[in-house]
């Protein structure tokens, strides 16, 4: 775990989140935190055909791009980037361009509406009406993370950069107490 940079979980407040989004480079009005209620909707799915899905969908670093009807349309996971001693998020280029390549086979276990009900701003500033945008971003972030996570917050933000004809909104769900038990 070391060598990758990952720490131990450990629970964190409102105020801590804050800090690392800071660290992260992530706009606070745009920081959300992931409701314990996501990992109860991923574990009532039926197993004998959502397995995958499940699997996926629970992993801790990931970047979810949503099209404008809500559909998962590129999904990026840290099992998936494989790398050593660091994730390649943008393994085989796939980053250069926008929206990327998926690098994780699609589902659609869970559209953006079902993403969005599961997130709690860390600020009132965090309305967000994600029809008005030709893509949302979701990036599951964390601090136990280490520098994969920043390095998948950083892959993001230069990736949305190249949508300079698209209205693209990111939203940064903080998952670390999903993964103290």
């Amino acid at each position: 775990m070391a060598i990758y940079g990952l720490k131990a979980p450990k629970e964190l407040d409102k105020k801590a989140i804050e800090r690392y989004a800071k660290r992260y480079r992530i706009p606070i009005e745009d920081c959300y935190e992931l409701s314990d209620k996501y990992v109860y909707h991923l574990l009532s799915l039926d197993s004998t055909h959502y397995a995958v899905a499940q699997k996926n969908h629970y992993q801790p670093m990931q970047a979810l791009y949503y099209n404008q009807d809500g559909d998962l349309a590129s999904w990026h996971i840290n099992c998936y980037a494989g790398g050593f001693p660091n994730l390649k998020w943008n393994r085989n280029g796939i980053m250069n361009s926008f929206p990327p390549a998926t690098q994780a086979p699609l589902d659609s276990v869970i559209p953006l509406a079902s993403q969005l009900q599961y997130l709690r701003p860390l600020t009132q500033n965090n309305k967000l009406e994600a029809e008005s945008y030709d893509y949302v971003v979701v990036v599951h972030w964390n601090r136990f993370g280490g520098r994969q996570s920043k390095r998948l917050v950083r892959q993001v933000q230069r990736n949305v950069r190249l949508a300079s004809d698209k209205k693209v909104k990111i939203i940064y769900a903080n998952n670390d107490n999903n993964f103290l038990h």
